[in-house]
């Protein structure tokens, strides 16, 4: 016997992926989690088997975007910031 159940409900998969309900229905309806629709109520579930197999392509692709340049998160930091004010200019005039 296995550890856990062999199916999860979406709600399931959220909690374990640390993000929301939401997020994880969009993964589901884009096709980047692989689920199953079930009876004509259509609850969904997802294998656990499914589940490992989408972390480790996240993990894959996340590592391949690291690997190219200018990407990743320091990419939208690298451009320049806006110009900061000059406090020192903004003082009044000693008396």
């Amino acid at each position: 016997m296995s550890a856990g159940p062999r199916f999860l409900t979406l709600p399931d998969v959220a909690e374990i992926l640390n993000t929301s309900l939401a997020q994880v229905t969009a993964l589901v309806r884009r096709g980047e989690l692989r689920a199953l629709k079930l009876g004509g109520r259509g609850q969904w579930r997802v294998e656990t088997t499914e589940l490992e197999a989408f972390i480790q392509r996240m993990y894959a692709e996340t590592q391949q975007s690291l690997q190219q340049p200018g990407a990743g998160e320091g990419a939208a930091r690298s451009q320049p910031a806006e110009p900061a004010d000059d406090v020192s200019a903004e003082q009044p005039p000693a008396r």
